[in-house]
């Protein structure tokens, strides 16, 4: 099993720290509580709200994040609430007790939703599946984190997973049309969501993306990469979310002032993503970092 290892993130308020963990602590969703009485069913949160300090703990599928209160700095205590968080799941301590809400059926909705790319189909759904991006080329890849990609690729005409925060996009092999199987496919979503089936059990390490491998950035993002990252999130990342893809920051050369980014879901292998890359992004980014861009590139478009 893998060491679950807990890094410190600051957010735009500066009395909400997030403690991400590189491991899945808990199956989808996301649970929020303001006092220890709330935090019946969590007893991590209810660890933690023993610190004077915390206000309200949100936990999610791969951080926690914690308000506090004006008694304290973060800098001052930081550290020790991310090693007692690391200490208490090393244990092998329950983060939330998920077997309630498990056996009591929600109100699930999956709907279809044609994207530019003919060959993948985005279903979205009003259940949090995921708080970090995660994509499957096969099912080899979808065996080693993620169930529900796994059982995805049972169906014979799967070539592609990628599931985002509240939808999954689909790319299919053309041995079918989507008007044949996308009724099949939306209601084997549903079940297996209403079951409370395990979304993601593991979060995928860094995997090629190309034929050669490319790293994310392990630093963080200054000057023009910062910039791009936040122009990518603000202005573009929602609009390719609602057909169904996504993009990613890669990296910035400096010198050639050439941007790579990842498509991922419907983007990657769409025929329209070359105009959107050059018509879109790049005219984007070129008008609001100007003199800064002269193109934009995805590295597995």
């Amino acid at each position: 099993m893998q060491e679950t290892k807990i890094t410190i993130q600051e957010t735009t308020n500066n009395t909400i720290l997030k403690f991400n963990s590189n491991t899945i602590l808990i199956n989808g969703g996301s649970y929020e509580f303001s006092n220890i009485d709330d935090a019946k069913n969590s007893p991590l949160a209810q660890e933690l709200f023993y610190l004077p300090f915390v206000k309200k703990v949100f936990i999610t599928a791969n951080f926690i994040a914690i308000q506090r209160f004006d008694i304290v700095e973060w800098l001052d205590v930081q550290q020790e609430v991310a090693e007692q968080i690391e200490a208490y799941i090393a244990d092998g301590n329950l983060v939330v007790n998920e077997q309630t809400s498990a056996n009591k059926k929600e109100a699930i909705e999956v709907y279809a939703e044609v994207t530019p790319n003919p060959s993948v189909m985005k279903f979205g759904t009003n259940k949090a599946l995921t708080q970090t991006d995660v994509e499957y080329k096969n099912i080899d890849e979808a065996n080693k984190s993620s169930p529900l990609a796994q059982a995805i690729f049972t169906f014979p005409f799967v070539k592609e997973v990628f599931i985002s925060d509240n939808y999954i996009s689909i790319t299919k092999y053309d041995m079918v049309e989507w008007n044949e199987v996308f009724t099949e496919v939306r209601s084997f979503i549903r079940e297996y969501l209403v079951d409370g089936k395990t979304i993601i059990k593991e979060i995928p390490s860094e995997k090629a993306v190309t034929e050669k491998e490319v790293e994310a950035p392990a630093v963080k993002l200054e000057g023009i990469s910062a910039q791009i990252v936040d122009i990518l999130d603000e202005y573009i990342k929602p609009a390719v979310a609602g057909d169904g893809g996504n993009i990613a920051f890669r990296s910035y050369d400096e010198v050639n002032k050439v941007v790579s980014v990842v498509l991922q879901g419907a983007c990657s292998g769409c025929p329209s993503s070359t105009a959107t890359l050059k018509n879109g992004i790049e005219s984007l980014l070129k008008e609001m970092l100007p003199n800064q861009i002269n193109e934009v590139v995805a590295i597995n478009g």
